[in-house]
């Protein structure tokens, strides 16, 4: 059976090290969240587990489902979805819109862009129906993907956020967790959609002139390093945002909401995710390739296997300060055979003083390939004395 293992295998002193004292921070937002993507270290949370509806922020998993669909090869960016009549008169001008038309064939890739950067109402229900067949099909996938992710105080009612009396709700902390898997799970169709500024779909009345529609992400053009991801507004929710930056290879995630404004979320946007860079200072933990320790293997050619750091790894501390770190390899072991090089099987465990623990990847450093005959009934037999 296997069991949690944890060893204490690091220790990292500075001469005069200084105490880690979270740095100040204030914020108008009722609920907001901030997270260092590269150490695991949550850098401000405020209310970040209350229940909330997530407005157009729901778009994320409608778009992560798509996402995932494309990697897995059933769905594809050239695949067309046609507008039902019923479809665009329950959306057509409902909120935010693509300016979907009836019997228009959009592409997927034109839907995502519709979602990710219109944050068209009915670009969703299209794309939802397209792929599952109805809108209330595709719900599932979202709630059975929200699971997978382990988003436990997450659910979806529907698949654009509009209000549907409290069905729908989720938390900060878990809109920046689905943040994080969009950017790690799908790196590439993140980077296509999330990051574009603008996206024209549509015609005019009368003068049949293309429509533009601008991205309302407020850290776009203004924050080094943004590209990514969704706002969202109703008058239940207030204004809220979950939005991404990367500098010098950090990236943060932050999710404000709750905030009154239009403006005052794009302020404070900027400025929360500006203070999580200027703030706190990477620590240099372990250059890629350093091997961290051993873990145990089961049913192995070899009882244990080094576990090392997958890349650079840092831990994050406030800026101007030097803290004592402490280290454990921690694991679900033994590991069971046969395992690759390069699996991640197993954490470091970052601990500061006056700070809460960071979780930094370890993976195998060599092939591990299941016992043969001889060897599994040596184990076997060593079992039965041990």
């Amino acid at each position: 059976m296997k069991k949690l293992i944890a060893a204490s295998i690091l220790a990292i002193a500075i001469a005069y090290p200084t105490t880690a004292q979270t740095p100040p921070f204030d914020t108008p937002a009722p609920i907001a969240y901030l997270e260092d993507l590269s150490s695991g270290a949550v850098l401000y949370a405020k209310d970040a587990d209350r229940r909330i509806p997530p407005a157009s922020m729901a778009k994320m998993m409608t778009a992560y489902v798509a996402f995932d669909l494309i990697k897995q090869g059933k769905l594809k960016l050239t695949d067309t979805f046609e507008v039902r009549p019923e479809t665009w008169k329950k959306w057509h001008s409902q909120g935010s819109t693509m300016f979907l038309a009836v019997g228009e064939k959009p592409t997927v890739e034109d839907l995502l862009n519709g979602i990710v950067v219109l944050s068209g109402n009915d670009a969703c229900v299209v794309l939802a129906e397209g792929i599952a067949g109805t809108d209330e099909a595709f719900v599932n996938l979202m709630n059975q993907q929200a699971k997978k992710l382990g988003l436990n105080n997450s659910q979806f009612g529907t698949t654009n956020g509009w209000p549907d009396e409290g069905r729908t709700f989720v938390t900060a902390r878990d809109l920046a967790h689905l943040a994080k898997a969009t950017i790690q799970d799908h790196p590439q169709l993140y980077k296509q959609f999330y990051s574009r500024t603008s996206y024209t779909w549509g015609k005019t009345l009368g003068a049949g002139a293309a429509i533009t529609q601008g991205n309302r992400d407020p850290l776009l053009g203004k924050v080094a390093g943004a590209d990514g991801l969704k706002t969202g507004h109703t008058e239940e929710a207030g204004y809220g945002f979950t939005g991404s930056a990367e500098q010098n290879g950090r990236r943060l995630v932050m999710v404000v909401a709750g905030l009154d404004s239009y403006n005052g979320r794009a302020s404070e946007s900027v400025r929360f995710i500006e203070w999580g860079f200027r703030a706190w200072s990477p620590r240099p933990i372990a250059s890629k390739g350093r091997k961290i320790g051993d873990v145990e293997v089961q049913g192995g050619g070899a009882d244990t296997v080094a576990v090392a750091a997958p890349r650079d790894l840092n831990a994050t501390v406030p800026a101007g300060t030097s803290p004592e770190l402490k280290g454990r390899i921690v694991y679900q072991g033994p590991v069971k055979a046969p395992i690759k090089a390069g699996d991640h099987i197993a954490d470091l465990i970052v601990d500061t003083p006056g700070m809460p623990s960071q979780t930094l990847p370890l993976v195998a450093q060599a092939d591990v390939a299941e016992a043969g005959f001889f060897r599994r009934a040596w184990l076997g037999l060593t079992s039965l004395f041990g």
